[in-house]
């Protein structure tokens, strides 16, 4: 007995996912997201969180790194549609000169030695005053941190 409760929510998100599926909004990019999204998991882990571009973006490379097969034609399509149909909401900023390394975590997506290098640099070299100082620090991808810069204050 004890092994079926385990199993329902397992078919709530089974049926989530289907249901999701079967109600994306219409438009250019659904084909090509159904056809990429759903050989992994269901359409509801596929659109769970709002993101902007850039996270999308990651969000897909990520994917792609997991094994995701898709042209680029595809990959930008999807990217759209993501995109356009479920948009991130509003992304509160980081104020990388008091933010925690939890909060520097999960606001802009730094893996925690990362977060900790900018707690260290930061201790270290006094207070950041623009992008560019945030880009010394060791360990930070420079190009991650300008596709962040709209979620950064000082």
């Amino acid at each position: 007995m004890r092994s079926v409760w385990k199993c329902v929510p397992l078919l709530s998100v089974a049926w989530l996912g289907q249901a999701l599926g079967q109600h994306l909004p219409e438009g250019p990019g659904r084909a090509e997201m159904e056809k990429i999204c759903k050989g992994c998991h269901e359409m509801a882990r596929s659109i769970s969180p709002r993101l902007d571009r850039a996270g999308w973006s990651e969000k897909m490379a990520k994917m792609t790194a997991f094994g995701m097969k898709a042209t680029e034609q595809e990959y930008q399509a999807v990217l759209e549609y993501l995109v356009r149909n479920f948009p991130a909401e509003e992304v509160p900023k980081i104020n990388v000169n008091k933010a925690t390394a939890i909060e520097l975590e999960s606001g802009l997506s730094l893996r925690r030695s990362q977060a900790a290098a900018v707690i260290a640099y930061r201790k270290q070299h006094g207070e950041f005053k623009s992008i560019e100082d945030l880009k010394k620090v060791p360990l930070l991808d420079p190009e991650k941190i300008d596709a962040k810069k709209d979620r950064i204050v000082f």
